[in-house]
C-alpha cells in the first residue's frame, strides 16, 4: 500500500464502516494532490460529519446534468468524480451504440474555477476526454471556452453519439457541473439518465490512462471543433435573420453584458452574421472571470440588481436595449429604456410573448398558406407562461407543455421531428429561450441577436418592445404572472412541506383553497395524480425524485410549487391567464400578488420552516 494507505491504515477507524470504506477508497483512487490532502486533513481532524456528507452520496442527474460545489469527495465535483462519471457514460454508450468507435462524442468547457481543489473547467473537460480516447474513442474537444448551446449543436452537425458540457451555467462561483447530451442533440432525459448513473456506479475504480490528461494533446483520436462549429454555426444563424436590410441602418444601440463568462466574443460574432454592428460591451464583465467579482450573483435573471452596471453603461451611451447572458450563455436577459417609464426589465415569460409573436410573424410570412400551420409547434415548460397556448388557440399552430427543463422540451422536439412536424419556437421562463431549429436547447447567443432583429424592425415602425408586449396581450389576453422561491438547504424539511400538502385535510386530501379561492384542479407530477384527468392520472411523465404539484384556482389563476434540480429552493409561480378584451390590468396584478402572498404563507408556511425569502 502507498503512504496515503499506510496513513489510513494507521489511524483511528471512525466507526462507521461504510465511511471507512469510502475514504479507503478515495486517498486510494484519488491522484490531485489538493483534493487528496482534503480528505486526508478532514480525516486526521475527526470530521466525521463532513467526511460523511463529502463521501457517502453521489451526485444524481437533476434538470441540468450532475452538478455541485467543486471540492474533495463524491458528492462534489473533482477529478476522480469526472473521470468515474465519464467511465460510467463510457460504458452506457458503448452498450447503446455499435458505432460508437466511430461517432465518438463532443466536450466542450466554460471558464469556471477553484483554486483550493485545483478544479477547472478546461482540466475537467480534458479529463472527459482522456476517459474515452484511453478507450479509442474519437472525442472532439473544443480547444477554448464555448457556449453551453455550441456542444448540442456540434453533436447534431457532427453525427456524434452524445455530447459533454463542463459548466455550472448561472450557479454560485463554487459550484461546476457535467452536462450530457444525446446524439439528438437533446439533454438526456428518463430512462437514460438513470441508466448512466447504474454505469457510473459499476465503473467506480478509475482506469489508469483516465488520469492521463496529456491524452488530450497526443492522441490522433482528438479533434478540435472549434473553427468548423463556430463558422457553421454562425451561418445556420442566417436561417433565422428576416431582415438584414434594416440591422446594418439600425440607429438603435445595443449593450451586453457576458456577465463574467463566455458570452462576449460569440455574441459579437452573431450580431455580424445578422449584419448589426457589434453591441456595446460592459467592460467590467466583458472577459471571463470565475469569481463573478461585479455581480453578487451570476444570474442575470435577478433582474435590475444585478444588471447595474450594464443599465448604467446604457444611459451614457444612449443605448435603448440592454441584453446580459449568463455564464456559460445559454440564457438571456433583455431590457429596454424608456423616457416615460425609465428602465424595464422584461420577464422571461414577457420575453417569450415577444420572440413567439415574432418568430410566428416571420414564419407566416414566407409560408403563406394557412394549412402549413398544422405542422407547427410551439413548445413551454409547464412552469411557463401559458402565452403561447393562447397563440396557438387564435392562430391554429400547436402548443404542447413539457416538464420542466430543457431536456424534456428537447425530448419532445425529437418526437414531434420523426412525424414531419416542426417547431419553430420554445422556452422556459428562467430566460431560456430557443429561436428556430438549430440547437435542441435554450440559446442565449442566438436569442440575442433574434431579440436585436425584432427591436430593429419594431423601433423602424415607430414601436417599442414594451409597446408590442401591451398590443400581444390586448389581442390574446393578459398573462400576468409571478415567479419567485425560497431557500430550504434541509431536504427533509422539503419533503415535509410537500407531505403536508398532500395530507392537507386527512390523508391523501390536498388544500380545498387558497387565498379565499376553491381549488379547482390539482395536479401532482410526483405521484402522477391528476383531479382534472377522468382517470386522475397525470398527462406529463411521473418524476418521483423532485417535487412538483399544481393548483388552478376558481378565479383562473395557476399556482405551481416545485424544487429545483440545481439549487436548495423550493419554488413557485403564478399566473393569471385573462381572456381578450380583459384589460384592467391593475387589477388583474393586485389579485395575482394577494393569491401568491396567501399561497406561500399557507402552503409553505415560511416562518415556521424556517425557510429564507428570496432579497429583493
Amino acid at each position: 500500500m502507498d503512504n496515503n494507505g499506510d496513513l489510513y491504515s494507521n489511524c483511528h477507524e471512525t466507526g462507521d464502516p461504510q465511511l471507512d470504506k469510502a475514504i479507503h477508497q478515495w486517498i486510494t483512487w484519488d491522484k490531485n494532490p489538493r483534493t487528496k490532502a482534503q480528505i486526508e486533513g478532514l480525516f486526521q481532524d475527526r470530521q466525521v460529519e463532513e467526511l460523511r456528507r463529502r463521501l457517502l452520496s453521489r451526485m444524481a442527474f437533476g434538470t441540468a446534468g450532475l452538478r455541485a460545489a467543486m471540492g474533495a469527495g463524491f458528492a462534489l465535483i473533482n477529478d476522480l468524480t469526472i473521470i468515474q462519471s465519464t467511465q460510467g457514460m463510457y460504458k452506457f454508450l458503448a452498450r447503446s451504440f455499435l458505432d460508437f468507435g466511430s461517432r465518438g462524442i463532443v466536450v466542450g468547457y466554460d471558464t469556471r474555477a477553484q483554486e483550493a481543489s485545483g478544479c477547472n473547467s478546461e482540466r475537467l473537460a480534458r479529463l472527459t476526454a482522456a476517459v474515452m480516447l484511453c478507450k479509442d474513442i474519437p472525442v472532439y474537444l473544443f480547444s477554448t471556452y464555448v457556449p453551453t448551446p455550441f456542444v448540442p449543436y456540434a453533436v447534431k452537425r457532427l453525427g456524434a453519439a452524445a455530447g459533454v458540457m463542463i459548466t455550472a451555467s448561472h450557479n454560485p462561483k463554487e459550484d461546476n457541473g457535467y452536462k450530457v447530451y444525446w446524439h439528438n442533440g437533446a439533454q438526456i432525459s428518463a430512462p437514460n439518465d438513470k441508466e448512466i448513473l447504474k454505469c457510473i456506479d459499476e465503473s467506480l475504480e478509475p482506469w489508469t490512462e483516465s488520469w492521463n490528461e496529456g491524452l488530450a494533446d497526443s492522441s490522433p483520436l482528438k479533434r478540435d471543433p472549434m473553427r468548423e462549429i463556430c463558422q457553421v454555426y454562425m451561418e445556420d444563424l442566417k436561417s433565422i435573420c428576416f431582415h438584414r436590410e434594416l440591422n446594418s441602418k439600425s440607429p438603435l444601440k445595443f449593450v451586453h453584458s457576458s456577465f463574467h463568462g463566455v458570452g462576449h466574443d460569440y455574441v459579437q460574432q452573431a450580431f455580424q452574421a445578422f449584419g448589426f454592428p457589434p453591441p456595446i460591451p460592459v467592460p467590467e464583465q466583458k472577459d471571463p472571470d470565475p469569481n463573478f467579482p461585479t455581480v453578487s450573483c451570476p444570474n442575470p435573471e435577478e433582474g435590475e440588481s444585478v444588471l447595474e452596471l450594464s443599465l448604467r453603461l446604457a444611459e451614457r451611451e444612449s443605448a435603448k436595449i440592454v441584453m446580459a447572458t449568463d455564464p456559460d450563455a445559454d440564457r438571456l436577459a433583455v431590457a429596454e429604456h424608456s423616457d416615460r417609464c425609465g428602465w424595464k426589465v422584461f420577464t422571461g415569460n414577457e420575453l417569450a410573448a415577444l420572440l413567439g409573436w415574432w418568430m410566428l410573424f416571420n414564419w407566416k410570412e414566407t409560408h403563406p398558406d394557412p394549412a402549413d400551420l398544422k405542422k407547427v409547434y410551439m413548445l413551454a415548460t409547464t412552469v411557463s407562461s401559458k402565452i403561447l397556448k393562447a397563440f396557438a388557440q387564435v392562430e391554429g399552430f400547436h402548443f404542447e407543455e413539457t416538464l420542466p427543463g430543457f431536456k424534456w422540451i428537447g425530448k419532445k422536439i425529437h418526437e414531434l421531428a420523426k412525424t414531419g412536424n416542426e417547431v419553430i419556437f420554445a422556452f422556459e421562463e428562467s430566460i431560456g429561450f430557443q429561436c428556430g431549429s438549430m440547437v435542441p436547447d435554450k440559446d442565449g447567443v442566438s436569442a440575442a441577436v433574434v431579440v436585436a432583429e425584432m427591436a430593429t424592425y419594431l423601433y423602424h415602425n415607430s414601436q417599442t418592445l414594451h409597446q408590442k408586449l401591451q398590443n400581444i396581450f390586448e389581442i390574446y389576453g393578459y398573462h400576468i404572472s409571478t415567479t419567485s422561491y425560497v431557500i430550504c438547504n434541509d431536504p427533509l424539511v422539503v419533503k415535509r412541506i410537500f407531505r403536508r400538502l398532500r395530507n392537507f385535510e386527512g390523508e391523501n386530501s390536498y388544500p380545498k383553497c387558497s387565498g379565499g379561492h376553491g381549488v379547482v384542479h390539482v395536479r401532482d407530477v410526483t405521484t402522477g395524480y391528476d383531479s382534472s384527468q377522468p382517470d386522475k392520472r397525470c398527462v406529463l411523465p411521473v418524476t418521483k425524485s423532485s417535487q412538483m404539484i399544481t393548483f388552478t384556482l376558481q378565479n383562473g389563476i395557476v399556482a405551481t410549487l416545485r424544487t429545483s434540480g440545481t439549487e436548495p429552493k423550493i419554488k413557485f409561480y403564478t399566473e393569471y391567464c385573462a381572456s381578450p378584451g380583459k384589460s384592467d390590468i391593475t387589477s388583474l396584478e393586485e389579485e395575482l400578488k394577494k393569491v401568491t402572498h396567501a399561497l406561500v404563507e399557507e402552503l409553505l408556511e415560511p416562518d415556521k420552516n424556517n425557510l429564507i425569502r428570496r432579497s429583493i
